[in-house]
């Protein structure tokens, strides 16, 4: 039997999703990794006391407690697992691996149990089903009830609301026991340290952040979100592309939620010159015990080293810096735009991370091919697409042309397998790189560029010269050469010569002469209410101007009732009837007609002649 053994597509359950990974078995620890999020789960194979194979939804799966509590769940193996993976507990770990059958009566009474984080409901000593207390988010008490409610995953098609249990009443016993376990964020005491106004990118606004022992409070003007320390995935601290300020980002699992928005990442902007000085409301002696020498009472220095160090000792994870990338301007990222929006990538040692607007971080194990393309718009950038293994793609475009060799080259270090780099690097990717070649070096669109620029420079020379070719074939003979000159001058001279464009002026509009003998047109409703009342609001405001007139007219024009404009309504309407009137008889008696058209001319000449 080998020293490890490992299993692919093990499934563990998380606040009702299935989430798959990779499970192995090895002399020191047992690690499963998620495929979907990377995270890391390793459990000390000294720390293992039981092992349980019970056959579940997804085939068999395998139960294990820590000796400190903790209970492991992974589902997914077959029937045949079983042998080899009891022989290996019992080879390496010391621990046998028993077989639990599982109640499936569907009876609703039994016995509760709490065993470390887990609470069992059990009928005649097998259990019917589990609760993580982790996933409980709130837990009310009714006369003879206790409801436990439940944090909800979006990911999850169908999502448990929450269980009722039957107590005797009076009974808090069965509550303690829960919340002692439950994931219920309760701000008690006070807080180890508060960042005042700090700027946040996502979600948008300024918040004072607020850091709790086991929880993360970000408090703003219009929201407030706590976020549990054990939601936290990655940190990453990333400079700027101007140099003047960093970006503190934080990958959360699952994210925090506003409405229907969903925020995965926290991104925190900082200037590198605010500088702060850092009072932690704990004695000296509680930082080294809790702490042990990551943190001191008293600390001083930029805002975002001390942000930085604060979450780091709290969090317990690493922080994600650039690495040896260095793009054409000399800066660790690359601007270039994301569904419209410009922002800024950066090429990590592990992923990519594009800051901010939607951000993302891709890992290079989930990557599945990268692509270099050429730009939709212009030929001065070319756009970046990353295809996932999962089939989603990501495309990140505007990239400047100049981007394009150090990206090149990062992609070809890493490794990753880039879809447009020839069919002879494609199986050189897939051969892990074993053999070495100039040919294989080749770079098909940076030749392509090349020689487009090439071409347009060749074309600007041949706009500017005299229109006589340059090029020959030396062998050939004088007949030859003269005979297709001859051709080629009778070509230019069958070719009609360009007309020039003409701009025709244009002439001005002639103004249509007023008829000074025509009746006025009517006032409207709100004219004839204004010179009715002009002379009152000059007497109220002595010395007012024309314009103010104007617009305390207006006001009390609009201020006005339904019923007191019908007067005035009816006044315009009257006037109307007035002038069509008054136009009739105008245009019968000839009015209007001193400047006749052409069309009435030419008809009287016509009666003339006649």
């Amino acid at each position: 039997m080998g020293d490890t053994l490992e299993f692919s597509d093990i499934y563990q359950e998380v606040k009702g999703s299935w989430n798959d990974g990779r499970l192995r078995f090895g002399r020191q620890s047992v690690v499963y990794k998620s495929s979907k999020t990377g995270k890391v789960d390793s459990i000390p194979a000294a720390e293992l006391s039981q092992a349980q194979w019970r056959r579940v939804c997804l085939g068999q799966g395998i139960k294990l407690t820590t000796s400190t509590g903790h209970i492991y769940k992974y589902d997914g193996f077959r029937d045949t697992d079983f042998e080899k993976i009891s022989e290996y507990f019992k080879a390496h770990y010391k621990v046998e691996l028993s077989e639990k059958e599982l109640c499936v009566k569907g009876w609703n009474w039994g016995t509760t149990k709490f065993s470390g984080p887990l609470l069992s409901f059990e009928v005649s000593d097998s259990p019917a089903f589990e609760i993580p207390l982790a996933s409980v988010s709130q837990c009310a008490t009714g006369k003879n009830e206790v409801t436990l409610e439940f944090h909800q995953n979006d990911e999850a098609e169908v999502s448990l609301m929450e269980v009722r249990f039957y107590v005797p009443p009076g009974d808090t016993v069965f509550r303690d026991r829960v919340l002692s376990k439950a994931d219920v964020i309760q701000a008690t005491g006070d807080a180890v340290c508060i960042f005042k106004e700090l700027q946040c990118l996502t979600p948008r606004g300024r918040y004072d952040i607020r850091i709790y022992p086991s929880f993360l409070h970000l408090h703003g003007k219009t929201f407030d979100y706590k976020i549990p320390y054990t939601t936290v995935l990655r940190l990453f601290l990333l400079p700027h592309k101007d140099q003047r300020q960093m970006f503190f980002m934080i990958s959360l699992d699952p994210p925090i939620k506003q409405g229907q928005t969903r925020y995965h990442f926290l991104i925190l902007l900082f200037s590198k010159e605010e500088d702060l000085s850092l009072s932690l409301n704990m004695t000296e002696e509680e930082v080294e015990r809790r702490y042990g020498g990551k943190l001191s009472k008293n600390m001083s220095g930029s805002l975002y080293e001390m942000v930085g160090r604060v979450m780091k000792a709290l969090v317990n994870k690493k922080i994600t810096v650039p690495g040896n990338f260095l793009g054409h301007s000399g800066t660790q990222c690359i601007t270039c735009s994301y569904k419209a929006s410009s922002g800024l990538l950066y090429p990590l040692e592990r992923g990519f991370v594009y800051i901010h607007k939607p951000p993302v971080h891709l890992r290079f194990e989930e990557v599945s091919c990268v692509n270099f393309a050429r730009g939709t718009t212009t030929t001065r950038s070319f756009d970046f697409e990353i295809e996932t293994k999962q089939g989603t793609q990501f495309t990140f475009s505007s990239i400047e042309r100049e981007e394009y060799g150090k990206l090149f080259d990062f992609v070809t270090a890493k490794k990753l397998s880039i879809k447009n780099r020839g069919f002879k690097e494609g199986i050189k990717g897939k051969d892990d790189m074993l053999e070495d070649s100039d040919e294989d070096q080749h770079d098909a669109y940076l030749e392509r560029m090349k020689e487009e620029g090439k071409i347009r420079e060749e074309a600007n020379d041949s706009d500017d010269s005299d229109g006589e070719s340059g090029e020959y074939d030396s062998k050939a003979s004088a007949s030859d050469s003269s005979a297709e000159g001859g051709d080629s001058d009778r070509e230019k001279k069958k070719r009609p010569a360009k007309k020039a464009k003409v701009v025709k002026e244009r002439k001005p509009r002639k103004k249509k002469p007023k008829d000074s003998g025509a009746p006025k047109r009517p006032m409207s409703a709100y004219f004839l209410w204004l010179n009715a009342s002009r002379e009152s609001i000059k007497a109220e405001h002595p010395g007012i101007s024309i314009t103010e007139i104007s617009k305390r007219a207006g006001e009390m024009w609009r201020e006005l009732g339904k019923e007191q404009k019908v007067e005035w309504d009816g006044k315009a309407e009257e006037a109307k009837k007035d002038y069509e009137v008054a136009m009739r008889e105008y245009r019968e008696s000839g009015g209007g007609s001193s400047a006749p058209s052409k069309k009435y001319s030419n008809m009287s000449l016509l009666n003339t002649y006649s």
